[in-house]
């Protein structure tokens, strides 16, 4: 199993990783920081998802990625831009990844997220989604922004589970929306 090197700072003001975790369905995943080692991973998964999948997680037909972009998504610096993997701890493939980049507004992240179809439906996205706000909350990240399809209602229902709506705007199918992870006081 690869295992991600983390700062130690941020290693300090996150839980303890690699954690497995069961799913509503029974099913365990380890959830963990991305690594570069991560990148045959990250591919592989992608292949297997459907073309409806790749195509809610990045609004255009997806049929692979490039190395460039396995490289991006893979070389994270876990404090502007941070991914949280989940991998079935029994064979080793990748099934969720979650990911926050940091905007111009250094309070503020677009989130994106995107899962096996044959994991959807059992709290992997809004698990993956609710420790990832964790990791932001910890870098100083207040807001949470995401542009998404309109019809993606389970998307949307994560993002709203992070925290307060604080904007929606809807153009041509995509609603981008804006929550406030800021804890209650």
């Amino acid at each position: 199993m690869t295992t991600a090197t983390v700062p130690p700072a941020v290693a300090a003001t996150q839980p303890a990783y690699p954690q497995d975790v069961a799913l509503a369905d029974g099913r365990v995943v380890r959830v963990r920081p991305i690594a570069q080692g991560d990148a045959e991973r990250l591919r592989t998964a992608f292949d297997r998802l459907s073309d409806e999948a790749r195509y809610r997680r990045f609004l255009t037909p997806a049929p692979h990625l490039s190395k460039d972009q396995i490289a991006y998504f893979v070389d994270v610096d876990h404090h502007d831009h941070e991914a949280l993997v989940a991998i079935r701890p029994d064979s080793g493939d990748g099934v969720g990844v979650a990911r926050y980049v940091r905007l111009e507004d250094p309070a503020c992240a677009e989130f994106a997220a995107v899962i096996l179809d044959d994991w959807q439906g059992a709290g992997l996205g809004t698990l993956l989604c609710e420790r990832l706000a964790e990791r932001a909350r910890a870098e100083g990240i207040r807001y949470a922004t995401a542009l998404v399809l309109a019809d993606n209602d389970a998307m949307v229902g994560v993002l709203r589970r992070l925290g307060p709506e604080i904007s929606q705007s809807v153009a041509g199918g995509t609603v981008e929306l804006m929550v406030d992870l800021r804890p209650d006081d």
